[in-house]
């Protein structure tokens, strides 16, 4: 548990921050106290040449050096002739001679036999030199309380920032780790349960509500599995209690049970059932990852015409494709072959006699058309229309052999490939219906 509490978000906020604070404060500090210590000695430094000039004024007007205290041991000046023999010096001195280094305005020395550090100036003369200083210790004891201060106030204020980070980062994340624990309790018997939403329109209210949104979206997943699967045994429970009720049959009546019937009722069911899985397994197969990966330049207009031949071969209607013009987009052509050929079965299955077909470009997208001069689908229907195993027309649905998924294939294989169908009324009378799909550029 320490392990994991170290490892979480909320310590390694706390940590990374507790530490930039401490480098920032420690850095701070030093600065500070070499700051401190430079401007500290600068005024020295300007003491030391006030006293300077003070010594040659006197000496210039004949006055000696009455003016500095020669008894304050933090004040020492000393005067030499060209020899470097002593002329004249403070007390604290006590007849010993300072030596500076050449150069430089003001440098720090200290007096022989003694433990106090002089900040001295000197300025040569025609025949003399004259040096004047003053003890820094003060200066070093005022640098040295500071940086007691600053050694015990860097810990104390980064022990601060650390707790107070800790208390901030466990509130803000407080919402975050409510959230987890009521994701965690979700599973599949209960994709209804939705994340409280905490009323706020920032990074942890926008969670909360792409979270619901992602548990909407499972919940609607779900149950449209779980409808398939109920609709998908209905259907296919009405096949094989046909072939079952044939067998009973003719196990039980030999005599009136024609060989020929049966053989036909069996082909029957047979066909439909096979068209059902196999409409079910091409369901199962539609999605974006598949036609990514297989995708290529798909000519729609191709797919048109051999429809239109197909129908004219097989059907006695009109089929007029007058108005399919070139039109390509990227996809999988198997799935596209089979939304032409879904929509234009529906159509020439409801028609009365004639078919209408057409494609071309508009504003960068493949518009593709098929309607027809039947009965149309009623307003309120032709949403419901694309969803699996309906059938409008129930008795001619199933006497011609639908299944009633070939409207939804044609919505779920166009929405795979970036597009969108819809079912309007036709100028024939019946019904149209439009996919759009993102063209190919041929530039």
């Amino acid at each position: 548990m320490a392990e994991r509490r170290t490892r979480s978000l909320r310590g390694r906020i706390t940590l990374v921050s507790t530490a930039i604070v401490a480098v920032t404060l420690v850095v701070g500090a030093l600065v500070f106290v070499l700051v401190l210590r430079s401007v500290l000695l600068d005024e020295v430094g300007t003491a030391v040449e006030r006293d300077l000039e003070q010594i040659e004024t006197e000496l210039d007007t004949g006055t000696g050096v009455a003016g500095l205290d020669a008894d304050d041991d933090d004040v020492i000046f000393q005067i030499t002739d060209s020899s470097g023999a002593l002329i004249a010096g403070s007390e604290a001195l006590d007849g010993r001679l300072l030596t500076v280094r050449d150069g430089g305005d003001t440098q720090i020395v200290r007096v022989l036999g003694e433990n106090t550090d002089y900040l001295v100036a000197a300025d040569d003369q025609d025949d003399t030199t004259i040096l004047a200083g003053r003890a820094v210790e003060n200066t070093d004891e005022a640098v040295a309380t500071v940086a007691v201060l600053l050694a015990g106030a860097v810990p104390l204020l980064t022990g601060i920032v650390a707790v107070l980070t800790w208390i901030v980062v466990g509130r803000a994340l407080a919402p975050v780790e409510r959230m987890r624990r009521e994701v965690d309790t979700v599973t599949s018997s209960n994709l209804d349960r939705r994340i409280a939403d905490p009323g706020r329109n920032d990074q942890i209210g926008r969670l909360a509500h792409t979270m619901n949104g992602m548990l909407d979206r499972l919940d609607t997943s779900q149950r449209a599995q779980r409808q398939f699967v109920s609709d998908a045994s209905h259907e296919l429970r009405s096949p094989l209690a046909s072939l079952r009720q044939y067998a009973e049959v003719a196990q039980a009546h030999p005599d009136r049970v024609d060989l020929d019937d049966l053989s036909e009722a069996v082909l029957d069911e047979g066909d439909r059932l096979e068209r059902l899985v196999a409409g079910m397994l091409l369901l199962a197969r539609v999605t974006e990852s598949s036609i990514d990966r297989t995708g290529t330049a798909v000519d729609l207009d191709d797919l048109m015409l051999a429809e239109a031949r197909r129908l004219r071969d097989t059907m006695a209607l009109s089929i007029d494709s007058t108005g399919v013009g070139p039109a390509r987009v990227h996809g999988d052509q198997n799935l596209l072959g089979q939304v032409v050929r879904n929509l234009v079965d529906n159509a020439a299955q409801h028609a009365s006699g004639r078919v209408n077909l057409a494609l071309g470009v508009v504003d960068g997208q493949a518009l593709l058309v098929v309607e027809d001069d039947g009965h149309g689908v009623p307003l309120g229907e032709r949403d419901r229309v694309f969803e699996r195993f309906v059938r409008l027309d129930e008795s001619r649905a199933r006497a011609s052999g639908g299944t009633g998924l070939g409207l939804a294939i044609v919505r779920e294989s166009v929405q795979a490939h970036g597009g969108t169908v819809r079912v309007v009324e036709s100028s024939l009378g019946g019904a149209r219906f439009e996919v759009r799909l993102p063209a190919v550029d041929e530039a």
